[in-house]
């Protein structure tokens, strides 16, 4: 089994839904997504020959996530009043919508995701709230 591995980082402010402590509340992270693929043999021929894929091809791909992240607001669709939203946006702010629940969980599987859909043959992706605390995802 051959792998590789890299790293991004990003800052954005999320809450919880539905949660009942600290992190009900707005707040951000520094967050830091490890990512790794996984396979069986490396590529036979081209400029791709005797590697798991251009390691310039999947760092490229990892900060191009993380840029869609970077400096937002990421905010759980139907989370916020249509109003609270509209306010939000006409003040400046960036938001990001996605369709769960702004966990490390979740953001993990949608890194995951990002990357297969990207043809990466990714096998793990870690995600970091703080330099000790990290979610995992793999299938």
């Amino acid at each position: 089994m051959y792998g590789l591995r890299t790293e991004s980082e990003f800052d954005a402010a999320h809450f919880l839904t539905d949660y009942h402590g600290k992190c009900e509340n707005l707040h951000g992270h520094r967050w830091r997504v490890v990512a790794y693929l996984e396979v069986d043999e490396l590529q036979k021929e081209g400029t791709c020959k005797d590697m798991v894929v251009d390691f310039g091809d999947f760092k490229g791909a990892l900060r191009a996530l993380t840029e869609q992240l970077d400096h937002r607001f990421i905010v759980e669709e139907g989370s916020l009043a249509a109003d609270t939203l509209a306010c939000l946006e006409r003040e400046g702010f960036t938001l990001f919508m996605v369709p769960f629940r702004v966990t490390a969980e979740n953001l993990a599987r949608w890194f995951f995701d990002r990357l297969a859909e990207r043809g990466l043959p990714v096998s793990q992706v870690d995600v970091y709230e703080t330099p000790a605390n990290c979610a995992i995802y793999r299938r």
